[in-house]
């Protein structure tokens, strides 16, 4: 079962009340981005599936997930920016209810044959091993290239990001 988009009247309720805990006004610039800050942040889920976005989302509010990847070349295709560091996102379960609001902290673009084994730990899925990893996004994102007429290569464009969560869990200040 694929995801649900979540709908307009749980993003804005959402946003509104990360807005309240986070100590942010609807004017005050967020992220670097100026007055567009105060917009509502692009949502989506991890994974292309129900099961998957809530399996992600869980080890996202568990703290075990920081970062995610994809193929750069899926960016491309679908003519999008790169996430840029300061960027805000909502992000929703399988269903499409909004349930983290994260910050993205860095963004890295590799080979797929170079991502560093702390990447693939920061991931937080399976055994968090570098061998896991390869071997889970190499089939992903075969069948994601699949869609957009391209093909798995290993030394491909890999787009790495780092993310924290910023509600509804902040990060604690040292």
């Amino acid at each position: 079962m694929e995801t649900t988009a979540p709908s307009d009247d749980a993003l804005e309720y959402f946003w509104a009340e990360a807005r309240k805990v986070l100590g942010l006004t609807k004017i005050e610039p967020i992220g670097g981005v100026g007055t567009a800050g105060s917009l509502t942040p692009p949502a989506w889920s991890f994974g292309d599936s129900a099961e998957m976005a809530d399996e992600l989302l869980a080890l996202v509010l568990a703290g075990r997930k920081t970062a995610t990847s994809s193929a750069l070349w899926e960016w491309e295709a679908d003519g999008e920016a790169l996430p840029e560091p300061g960027a805000l996102g909502i992000l929703c379960d399988g269903s499409g209810e909004p349930r983290a609001l994260i910050r993205t902290e860095a963004v890295e673009v590799v080979p797929f044959d170079r991502v560093p084994a702390d990447h693939a730990a920061a991931e937080g899925e399976g055994d968090g091993s570098l061998e896991h990893w390869r071997e889970a996004h190499a089939a992903y994102i075969t069948e994601v290239l699949a869609k957009v007429g391209r093909t798995f290569a290993p030394d491909m464009p890999v787009v790495l990001e780092r993310f924290a969560v910023v509600h509804p869990k902040p990060r604690r200040q040292r």
